[in-house]
Parts: structure tokens; C-alpha cells; sequence
């Protein structure tokens, strides 16, 4: 089966086709860091028309690069939600009007599910079941994945996603957008425990996470200090950057000790921290488990995801579609996981027992 992969969430336009028969995965990714960087993060119009300006083309250059035709696409999997509304609509927008024009079934994908399934792309990927860390600019959760479609959330950040912290702190510091890297490469010149920053939430028994707490400590910090040399930025980027390494750490290593499991998937961009996983790994190696990461090109919001994502939806968990039809697809700006039709969440009731 050939599916072509739609992603138009946020600021990333990606398409890719995936071949089931080979495993075969040819992709495109557009990013629009430049277009925002000198707003300080993502402005929703310019990021809509930027998707349309670059959809089409990305299209074209994939199939070109497979030696496949617009009628050998066998499906269409594009990402509905969750995200910016306008974005999601370009997207929609040409999956639909293909599918239609193709007569070929085009497949709602939930963008956070692209994320958790991303790590079957790799030569050596997990097994079901697992726990997966999906930390990225907008989510910061902790899941247990039975199987496709099969998820129990046992923690999520209670305000502040690790991104948003990492954006927020790179403001502060001065740094430039997308913050996550610049601020990770300037922590790799700080003195470690130059300062002490809190650690949220760390012994709270639980698998939530706060990062609120953290990035208001960072701002007294800076305030207090007044203008910044360089080194003292770089001892704030280390602590902070070690604060959030330290508390993501723990409440992984929680999340699978209650969970007896051994392997740890960790999906998003923030996933690509350096420091995170040299953490998480040292952590893991010395219990006798493993984690396993996307590789390193989509770690970010991509095509690839998406059409995979697809192809499980539509052979693994049964999905049925039929040829897209005149109607626009529905997006779904915010979409829990647990809303997703052939996928389950865990009640209330079950998050407390197994993330308690």
C-alpha cells in the first residue's frame, strides 16, 4: 500500500510517501523558522499562507522522487489536529480535493499519534507494549501504548509544556526562535551548579509535570541579575536546561517502573535535546532497558509520521474509509487522544491507578 502523508499543523509543511510493500519512505519537510523567527514564535496567518505557498510543490517533488504517479497513491493520510485551525485546513483542504479527484480514501490522522508511532520508521524499532515521553513545543505526556491505537495516559504537564519552557527562557536569555536549541547549545558552556534552580514537581508521587514554577524561577533569576554577561547566561541556560533533564528523567524512570516495562520511546522535537537523551539513556542502560528515538530528521513535525500513521490506521486498527467526497474534512484544532475513533485512553479512574 502507498500512502501519502499530509502535515500542515503548525509551522512545518511535510508530505512524504510511505510503501508498505518495501518500507520504502521517500519525504519533504519545509520549515518556517525563518518566516517566525522574527516574531518570536509562530504567527498563524503567515504560517497558513506559507503552507500554501509550499504544499503543492512538496507534492510534486515526492512523487517525482518515488517514480510514482498521482493514481498509484493507494490512500491519503493528512493530519486534522491537533493545531493551528487555519493550517490544518490547507492541508485538508488538498487531501480532500485529491481524494476526491483520485477517488482514493483519504484517512483523518491525530498529529500526536504521528509522534508516538514515528519510532516503527527506524530499522530497529520497539516492540509493543512501551512507554512513550512525547515532548514537544505544544505536549508533554507520559503514555503507556499497549498497541496502535491502545494508550493510557499516566502524566501530562499541568501548565507549560517542556517547548513553551524552553521558548520562554530562550526570550529571557536573549536568544533567538526556536528556543530549545539555542538554549541547549548555550548550556553546554555553563558551569554546572553556578546557581540552583527548582525541580517541579520531582517528589510529587505522581507522573504530572510543572513547568511553570521553572520558568518564573529563570525570570527572578534574570531580573535580579541585570545585565547578563555571557557566562552568567550560559550558567542560567545549564541549570535550566539540567532542572528540566533532571525532572523528565525521574518521572520516566517512575512511569516504567510502574508499569514494568523496559523500553522508553521518546517522540517530538524537544526529543532531539541533546542533553535530554544522553540523560535518558545513561538512565535506561544502567536498569537493563532501552529508549528508542525517531531518526534524527523526524523528530520534528513531518510528512512521514503521518502517512505511517495512516497505513496503521487503515490495515492495523481497521479503519474504513471510503473515496473522499465534495465535503471539506472536519479539523479538529484541539483533539485528545482519547477521542480517537479505534483508539482508547485510560478513565480518570485507571490514569490514578496506574500513574499514581
Amino acid at each position: 500500500m502507498r500512502v501519502l502523508g499530509i502535515e500542515t499543523s503548525c509551522d512545518e509543511t511535510g508530505v512524504a510517501l510511505f510503501d508498505s510493500a518495501t518500507n520504502a519512505l521517500v519525504h519533504a519537510l519545509h520549515s518556517q523558522v525563518k518566516l517566525h523567527s522574527a516574531y518570536g514564535g509562530v504567527v498563524p496567518e503567515l504560517a497558513s499562507r506559507d503552507h500554501v505557498r509550499n504544499l503543492a510543490p512538496l507534492i510534486r517533488d515526492v512523487l517525482d522522487r518515488a517514480g510514482c504517479e498521482r493514481r498509484d497513491i493507494d490512500a491519503i493520510a493528512v493530519t486534522a489536529g491537533p493545531g493551528l485551525a487555519g493550517a490544518l485546513l490547507v492541508g485538508c483542504g488538498v487531501a480532500g480535493a485529491m481524494g476526491y479527484a483520485l477517488h482514493k480514501p483519504v484517512v483523518a490522522v491525530h498529529h500526536l499519534e504521528g509522534h508516538v508511532l514515528s519510532p516503527l520508521l527506524t530499522a530497529s524499532p520497539p516492540s509493543f507494549p512501551f512507554v512513550c515521553l512525547l515532548v514537544s513545543g505544544g505536549h508533554t505526556q507520559l503514555l503507556h501504548v499497549r498497541a496502535p491505537g491502545q494508550y493510557v495516559l499516566l502524566g501530562e504537564t499541568l501548565d507549560d509544556a517542556a517547548g513553551e519552557a524552553f521558548d520562554k527562557t530562550a526570550q529571557m536569555l536573549g536568544l533567538g526562535y526556536p528556543g530549545g536549541p539555542e538554549v541547549s547549545r548555550l548550556a553546554q558552556f555553563g558551569i554546572a551548579g553556578a546557581l540552583r534552580l527548582p525541580r517541579p514537581m520531582m517528589d510529587s508521587g505522581t507522573l504530572d509535570v510543572s513547568f511553570s514554577g521553572l520558568k518564573t524561577a529563570v525570570s527572578n533569576v534574570v531580573r535580579r541579575a541585570g545585565n547578563l554577561c555571557e557566562q552568567v547566561r550560559a550558567d542560567i541556560a545549564r541549570e535550566f536546561v539540567d532542572a528540566l533533564v533532571e525532572v523528565l528523567t525521574a518521572k520516566c524512570l517512575l512511569a516504567l517502573e510502574r508499569t514494568q516495562l523496559s523500553q522508553l520511546v521518546v517522540a517530538g522535537g524537544v526529543g532531539a535535546n541533546v542533553q535530554l537523551r544522553s540523560s535518558l539513556d545513561a538512565a535506561l542502560a544502567s536498569r537493563g532497558g532501552r529508549v528508542f528515538y525517531p531518526p534524527a530528521e523526524l523528530c520534528t513535525d513531518n510528512g512521514a509520521m503521518i502517512a505511517y500513521a495512516g497505513y496503521v490506521r487503515l490495515t492495523q486498527l481497521g479503519e474504513c474509509t471510503e473515496a473522499a467526497s465534495a465535503v471539506p474534512l472536519k479539523v479538529r484544532p484541539r483533539w485528545d487522544l482519547c477521542d480517537l475513533q479505534g483508539g482508547s485512553l485510560s478513565s480518570p479512574t485507571e490514569r490514578r491507578t496506574v500513574g499514581a
